[in-house]
């Protein structure tokens, strides 16, 4: 199981975050480098994930696959290599999440690939690099929000991690590089605007990617009754966590 306690940003180690599939999958194998959320990133550096409980729909999977595949034939990569298997309550591996922006810092981002700033759909921004799998995922149960992983799973799951070769490795390049914490919402937002993709620029397949995409997410919500997001945001399926473990201490290790 992992740990009931969700804390304060200052005391996680370890921290993890469960997520729906095939949103889950997708993040760990690298093909999704932007994780949506309705609330900033309260961490910087490895974030282990976690698949929720719930079986996706074929249907889900392959608006999401269709999504992506559109994403990167703007990069030209034609040749992705998606999850063979959506594994449920399973702990799967870790990113490192470098960064938060908003959506309207990411979507105007210029340094930024055109298929990553397509990713901007929520407030929120989670900016991930460096994925890396588990080479036999953990059966765990999961909680709401950002939590510690047990001791005993991290130490196990440390060890079986495997290095992961994403279709197309990004670089968010930070306003100060000796600053972890540098790239937070409004970071920004003293840029000069980029400017937007147009409808336009956007192939019609793309644009039905983006749409299905949207549904999926949409419907998900629906069926689980929480706020759509990018990332399959856990709300109703996941076992919450009291005000009070929210103030202890995490029990992992760096």
């Amino acid at each position: 199981m992992g740990s009931r306690r969700r804390v304060e940003s200052s005391n996680y180690r370890n921290p993890c975050l469960t997520m729906h599939q095939p949103w889950a999958s997708l993040l760990v194998y690298g093909i999704k480098r932007v994780e949506g959320r309705s609330w900033p990133a309260p961490v910087r550096g490895r974030l282990w994930i976690h698949a929720a409980s719930k079986i996706p729909e074929p249907e889900t999977i392959r608006a999401m696959e269709d999504f992506y595949r559109e994403l990167y034939a703007m990069n030209g990569i034609t040749d992705i290599k998606f999850p063979e298997h959506y594994p449920v309550s399973r702990l799967l591996g870790c990113v490192n999440v470098v960064g938060c922006v908003t959506c309207e810092e990411l979507v105007n981002w210029e340094e930024l690939p055109a298929s990553v700033r397509l990713e901007g759909q929520t407030a929120f921004c989670w900016l991930c690099e460096q994925p890396q799998k588990l080479i036999i995922p953990f059966e765990m149960r999961g909680y709401q929000g950002v939590y510690n992983l047990e001791r005993k799973i991290y130490e196990s799951a440390v060890r079986g991690l495997s290095s992961v070769k994403p279709p197309l490795p990004i670089k968010f390049p930070h306003p100060d590089p000796k600053d972890p914490f540098s790239l937070r919402p409004g970071s920004l937002a003293s840029r000069p605007n980029g400017s937007r993709i147009s409808e336009e620029e956007k192939s019609p397949s793309l644009v039905a990617a983006i749409a299905g995409a949207r549904a999926a997410a949409t419907q998900f919500a629906k069926n689980n009754m929480s706020p759509p997001t990018t990332g399959g945001d856990i709300e109703s399926d996941e076992k919450p966590v009291s005000s009070r473990t929210r103030k202890n201490q995490g029990e992992g290790v760096q």
